[in-house]
This record gives structure tokens, C-alpha cells and sequence, in this order.
């Protein structure tokens, strides 16, 4: 028999499948042999799986994960409605939680210039925040919809000119 996982290891695995979604689906013929294949196909993949089971009968639910936990050598992480969590590691794959780097220290805030505690200007407020929306938009690794809006012309403000005098 496997030996058990913590509560502690359990609790990271159910904040890692929070975002996941389903990937196998038991229908109407219920546990059969090809639903397992597929459910370990998915467990060497991925070592952490969501299984739907599309029944409302809860102790056929808790059946499946037994069954599904005893005959994959897989672990049972969580069970909400009809939503089964189920890990079993790959040694081959490297853990899925990897441990946090330790933070580092913080320089000394140097004092500022008095250039640096200047009020800003409109002009640099809007180059500021031209540059943020242009690292955001990148952070995604996805292209941009649409070209971001071009910056204002350099140099002073003008007013509209007069219509009526």
C-alpha cells in the first residue's frame, strides 16, 4: 500500500489544481477500462488532474475516486460535487511545487538629488505611464491587440485657436 501524503503537501496540491480543468470526464458508462487509460495517460502527463464525474450519486463519486486511487497507485487530493482531484508523482518530471528562493536583502536607499525630488511634469508623467502600459503589455508574451496611443508632441501646451471675435 502507498503511504499516505501530509496535509501540508495536500493543501499546496489543492491550491495548484484550483486554477486547473477537468480533464477527463466520466460519462454515462461510468469507471470502464478506457476511462482509466486515459485518466493515467493524463496522471504521467501532468501528475496533478481534475476528473468530472457526471454523476449525482455522491457515494458512486467516492467509489470512482477509491477505485481510480487503488488501481493508478495515485493519491486523492480533493473532492468537491463532482469534481475529482487526483495526484500520483513522476519520477521522471521534476517536482510541481518548486521551493521559494529566499529573499534577498534590500540596498540602502540612497538620499535623492534634487533633481530626483522634483515635482514632475505632465510631459514625464505621461512618458511614465506610456512606459508601463508598454511593459504590461508584454508581460503576457502576448502581441498587443492594437498599437499603443502615440505620445504627445514635445514642447509647450497650446490652446485652441479662437473661432469668434
Amino acid at each position: 500500500m502507498k503511504t499516505p501524503i501530509s496535509l501540508a503537501r495536500r493543501s499546496e496540491l489543492r491550491a495548484l489544481a484550483h486554477v486547473l480543468k477537468p480533464v477527463v470526464i466520466i460519462g454515462d458508462k461510468g469507471l470502464t477500462e478506457t476511462v482509466l487509460a486515459e485518466i493515467g495517460r493524463a496522471l504521467a502527463a501532468h501528475e496533478l488532474i481534475k476528473v468530472k464525474a457526471a454523476t449525482d450519486e455522491r457515494d458512486l463519486r467516492g467509489a470512482w475516486m477509491a477505485e481510480i486511487c487503488e488501481k493508478l497507485e495515485a493519491h486523492p487530493v480533493q473532492s468537491i460535487g463532482k469534481i475529482l482531484v487526483v495526484w500520483r508523482e513522476n519520477p521522471d518530471k521534476k517536482p510541481a511545487v518548486a521551493p521559494a528562493p529566499a529573499p534577498k536583502a534590500k540596498p540602502k536607499a540612497k538620499a535623492k538629488s534634487a533633481k530626483a525630488r522634483a515635482k514632475p511634469t505632465p510631459k514625464t508623467d505621461l512618458k511614465d505611464r506610456a512606459r508601463e502600459v508598454a511593459k504590461e503589455a508584454t508581460r503576457s508574451g502576448r502581441p498587443r491587440s492594437r498599437p499603443p496611443s502615440p505620445l504627445p508632441a514635445p514642447g509647450p501646451l497650446r490652446r485652441r485657436p479662437r473661432t469668434s471675435r
